[in-house]
């Protein structure tokens, strides 16, 4: 039966040009496994594939649906797939495209979360996530610079990038406080006409190739998307929502509120519709609630999905499902923990990704006439440059981890935050951070050189009895 949904565009095209919903399938599984590094990467993966190889739609379209999935919580690369998937098949499409975003990641963190539990305290494995943490220290740091030059170009920008790490580094304010003080600030800004917060957040250009609207698939974006079109995305995102919410609710009622179970599906819920800004600021959330509030993992195993996060392909956001297998690993009390920490990590990527669908499939019929809204572009500029704030934050707090042993909390009146204790410093994760930043910074290697350079040098450290790790 044919999907009322899928009214035009294919109408519009030739058969011969328009793909089938199996030939998209196909390519949106290669977009999929050559997912690595980060939502530039990925991006720039699908801009080369989707705009300049296949030509399915053009640049202007590209960026727009970008720009504006910054706007929305959650991984802005899996929900652009999500968005065009649904631009050249509706319902199905999107559904494809954003499963099959994640799905080589979902795979490839479980396999190692098995890993990890099973033989994390093996010696040459701990020496290997010991190595990739210097690594992984450097990239959030190179990514506090990245999004330092694109967001922070005037003083009200840096002010609010200042303000935001004050708040969440000195005085731990929740970050959603912070991401939702920073959008009123621009939205505000905006309507008084200040030009400080005059749009400009969003993306630039991806890749060297411009393609014209007009010489693709899709053609130029549309002010208003077919009825049918509209009614099919809203019954699809109802059903998202539906999906997304039914386990929660069954989880928080029948297990009650302390359960672990129930506290991940409640808590990365509430951080699906709260975390704005990409990984690296959900992380500094995460960070702050799943380490310092409910306890289920360290600061140093934080490091240690992150970096699995890094090495394999999918969104890095896939670092909460780690988070997820430690936290039911430890405190479901099941007799088969890797049963108990399989069952947490596919939880928090359930409730992680399912709101991702439901915000694409309610706001596609609306994106590409909203995303001339001055106002909401304002409030997408003062989001992005607190971002910086929130990052740099995350950034030190994973120096003060990784390269001191000890580490103490200050609590007096409002200021709350951690400082190291100095003679705790451990001189060989010290002069291997100190060698990974140089490696991004200075000689301006890649990601895989400097993750797997990382990873080395950590085994040939403990291979010399350079460093102490349990083993």
């Amino acid at each position: 039966m044919r999907d009322a949904s899928r009214a035009t565009p294919q109408e519009d095209a030739t058969a011969r040009d328009y793909p089938t919903l199996a030939e998209a399938t196909r390519v949106w599984a290669r977009v999929a496994l050559l997912s690595f590094g980060g939502p530039a990467g990925q991006i720039a993966v699908m801009h080369r594939i989707l705009v300049e190889e296949k030509r399915w739609l053009g640049d202007g379209r590209f960026l727009h649906a970008l720009n504006f999935c910054m706007l929305l919580p959650g991984p802005e690369a899996q929900q652009l797939a999500v968005y065009i998937g649904w631009l050249l098949h509706r319902t199905w499409g999107g559904v494809i495209a954003g499963v099959l975003f994640v799905l080589p990641g979902v795979v490839a963190i479980m396999a190692l979360s098995w890993v990890y539990v099973i033989f994390g305290n093996v010696g040459f494995v701990a020496a290997f996530f010991f190595g990739l943490k210097a690594a992984v220290l450097a990239i959030v740091l190179q990514a506090v610079f990245r999004v330092g030059r694109r967001a922070l170009k005037n003083d009200a920008m840096r002010l609010i990038a200042a303000l935001s790490f004050a708040a969440i580094f000195a005085f731990g304010a929740p970050f959603p406080l912070i991401v939702l003080a920073a959008a009123v600030i621009g939205f505000l800004g905006a309507r008084t006409g200040l030009q400080a917060f005059a749009p400009g957040g969003g993306h630039g250009s991806v890749g060297n190739t411009h393609v014209d609207d007009s010489e693709t698939l899709l053609g130029p974006e549309m002010a208003e998307m077919p009825a049918a079109a509209r009614r099919g995305a809203l019954v699809a995102g109802c059903v998202a929502l539906a999906l997304w919410l039914a386990p929660v609710v069954v989880l928080v009622l029948a297990l009650g509120p302390g359960n672990v179970f129930a506290d991940i599906a409640t808590f990365f819920s509430k951080m699906a519709v709260v975390t704005f800004g990409g990984a690296y600021a959900v992380l500094a959330y995460v960070a702050q609630e799943a380490v310092g509030t409910y306890g289920w993992l360290g600061a140093g195993e934080m490091l240690d999905g992150l970096g699995m996060a890094e090495t394999t392909p999918g969104p890095l956001i896939m670092v909460l499902q780690f988070v997820g297998f430690l936290g039911a690993f430890r405190e479901a009390g099941w007799q088969s923990t890797l049963l108990a920490g399989t069952f947490g990590g596919l939880l928090a990527t359930w409730v992680t990704f399912a709101p991702c669908f439901a915000f694409i499939f309610l706001g596609a019929p609306y994106m590409e006439r909203l995303r001339a809204n001055r106002s909401l572009s304002a409030a997408l500029t003062s989001v992005t440059a607190s971002v910086v704030g929130v990052i740099l934050n995350l950034a030190i707090w994973f120096a003060i981890h990784v390269v001191w042993t000890d580490v103490r909390r200050i609590d007096t009146g409002p200021l709350s935050l951690e400082l190291p204790v100095l003679a705790s410093i451990d001189w060989a994760a010290a002069a291997l951070s100190a060698l990974a930043l140089f490696a991004v910074f200075r000689l301006r290697l890649g990601m895989t050189i400097v993750l797997g350079g990382s990873a080395l040098v950590g085994l040939l450290l403990y291979g010399s009895g350079m460093t102490s790790l349990s083993g």
